[in-house]
């Protein structure tokens, strides 16, 4: 299971890639990235069809990325997430965070498991707006219902 430091850690870093990001401005990840942008990340968009996103050059993977990215957060169906960890290894990419709000996600067990087995530090599953320290109430209450349901990440002992 996820814990409370592996979040902060990801959150720590300045410069991510968002793989997944979609083209249309009104999609989800759009707004999340968006977001990150004016929290100060330095965020990188990877689409395998767009040209630039939110003003940003956009790159078709993450091997060709530069300056290189600390980390990535994976907007992905989770059929294609297996796909983008094994770019992030290729790429020397450590700190993985595979998106999850509701339903499946982005998550695939297989990708999960070749992360750990590969030593990439990895967020499973969650959003990553539940934790900024300012965030919209709807963000807010997703983390206190998954509190109340066991599945908040924990401190580690």
């Amino acid at each position: 299971m996820t814990t409370i430091r592996e979040v902060e850690e990801f959150l720590a870093l300045r410069r991510i890639a968002m793989v997944g990001v979609s083209r249309n401005p009104e999609d989800f990840s759009r707004k999340l990235f968006r977001d990150m942008c004016e929290r100060g990340y330095d965020m990188v968009p990877v689409n395998l069809v767009a040209e630039e996103i939110e003003d940003r050059e956009c790159f078709q993977c993450l091997q060709v990325v530069k300056p290189a990215v600390e980390g990535v957060l994976v907007m992905t169906s989770f059929y294609q997430t297996m796909g983008v960890v094994r770019d992030c290894a290729d790429a020397g990419i450590r700190r993985v965070w595979i998106y999850r709000a509701g339903g499946r996600g982005a998550v695939s067990p297989e990708a999960v498991q070749f992360c750990k087995e590969d030593g990439i530090r990895v967020v499973d599953g969650h959003c990553p707006f539940m934790f900024f320290p300012t965030t919209a109430f709807p963000h807010r209450a997703h983390g206190f219902f998954l509190k109340l349901a066991r599945r908040y990440p924990v401190r580690a002992a």
